[in-house]
């Protein structure tokens, strides 16, 4: 077009370019209305002075993507409403913009926002693993989710897919690669979670782990609500591991503003360790830690007793390195906690005994409080030295189990002697 340009845009305040308004306002249904406001606001303004005809300028704030967002929408236009060449990664950006300016089929058939929605459509199967990737954390730059429900169901389709893939190719070799090194493209469709069957582990991770876990808390909690696995509807262990994962990272580098950000997520992970497969999938140590990511994640009340439920009956096989949970105040464990425990394990050997008949604690039983005794007995050790352990704390650690739990009491006993001497040279510096 040979005529210069009678539009003038201002992009975010910081770039400008000349344009044609019968070129853009022929695609834009915004950059139309704005355009004819301004006529009217002009056309006022000449009645009154008369003077020399001003280049009408627009502003366009807020417009995502910025310059280079821009660019693209004026390539399609001035090539006639033929898409430029576009990465996969453009995508969300263009998609974004036709969206903020209105470039519908309403105001034009064969417009932007069908054409951005159509290239999805039809190349999504063949996007590169790092393309769905970077499309998805895209979304989350332009704080926009027009196209994040569908790019997420590609990814964790992609997910599925490789892994039945990985499975199929070798029952004894695992690979850590992405999906698009497995062999073919994978369908966009949306998988089941229960398609999402454990592939290769690698360190006891799926290959996906990490790079999904560099998405934003809003993509994956989003992730969860589309593939049906937010919250009391989780019910897939891999997701659950995976959840795991993405908390002990995200609490890590979670800001002190972020406080409870983290807590849906907290709880989804807690019932798919429930309802996934509890102590038939997690071993003892394995629950121990979930519990702590799960509370430096912000689970829930209810959550958290589920959890302690779980961890309690299987107390037996705890080790003195899971009991000693740091404490949040007043002490350097939690020893709280561990009173919550070992009342669900005592209840819990009680319910089994009710349950069989009512005769004494069968000998596996008794075997099992034993157990649980030395293991208390080794913890009243460890915590006696702290100088913020009550002496009420004390006597609660020491007094939870029954006496059926201990032959003797000498662990108490030296514990105790321990604990006094920290409280005696408290009372009495030298």
């Amino acid at each position: 077009m040979d005529e210069a340009g009678d539009l003038k845009v201002h992009v975010n305040g910081h770039h400008t370019l000349l344009l044609h308004q019968s070129v853009v306002c022929t695609f834009s249904g915004r950059l139309r209305a704005m355009v004819a406001q301004e006529k009217k606001r002009m056309k006022t303004a000449s009645r009154g002075g008369g003077g020399a005809e001003v280049l009408m300028a627009i502003e366009l704030a807020g417009f995502p993507g910025g310059a280079d967002g821009f660019e693209l929408v004026v390539r399609f236009c001035y090539d006639s409403g033929r898409l430029p060449p576009l990465r996969p990664t453009d995508i969300p950006l263009v998609h974004c913009a036709a969206s903020f300016l209105d470039m519908t089929e309403e105001v034009r058939a064969g417009n932007l926002l069908v054409q951005a929605e159509a290239f999805v459509d039809d190349g999504l199967g063949h996007w590169t693993w790092a393309d769905l990737l970077t499309a998805v954390k895209s979304c989350d730059s332009l704080f926009s989710s027009c196209l994040l429900d569908k790019l997420l169901s590609a990814l964790f389709s992609r997910i599925a897919v490789g892994a039945e893939t990985l499975t199929r190719s070798s029952s004894s070799t695992c690979s850590s690669s992405s999906p698009d090194t497995a062999g073919g493209r994978p369908s966009s469709a949306a998988r089941t979670p229960e398609s999402m069957k454990p592939s290769c582990l690698v360190g006891g991770r799926e290959w996906w782990f990490d790079d999904v876990a560099s998405l934003s808390r809003a993509s994956v909690e989003k992730a969860m609500r589309v593939i049906g696995c937010y919250g009391a509807e989780n019910k897939n262990l891999t997701l659950t591991r995976f959840l795991l994962h993405y908390l002990r990272r995200a609490a890590t580098l979670r800001k002190a503003d972020d406080q409870g950000c983290l807590s849906g997520l907290a709880d989804t992970a807690v019932h798919g360790v429930e309802l996934g497969g509890g102590a038939a999938a997690f071993s003892c140590r394995g629950l121990f830690w979930a519990l702590r990511v799960a509370s430096a994640a912000g689970m829930s009340r209810e959550c958290r007793r589920k959890l302690e439920r779980l961890v309690g009956k299987m107390l037996d096989q705890a080790t003195l390195d899971d009991l000693l949970v740091s404490g949040d105040g007043g002490g350097v464990y939690d020893v709280s906690l561990v009173i919550r425990l070992v009342r669900v394990f005592v209840s819990s050997v009680k319910e089994e005994k009710e349950a069989t008949s009512p005769s004494p604690l069968s000998s596996s039983s008794r075997e099992r409080m034993r157990k649980v005794g030395r293991l208390l007995d080794k913890y009243l050790a460890e915590i006696s030295p702290d100088h913020g352990l009550g002496v009420s704390r004390f006597l609660a650690v020491a007094e939870s189990l029954p006496d059926s739990a201990r032959d003797c009491y000498d662990g108490v006993y030296r514990a105790l002697d321990i604990y006094l001497e920290v409280i005696n040279s408290l009372l009495c510096p030298i």
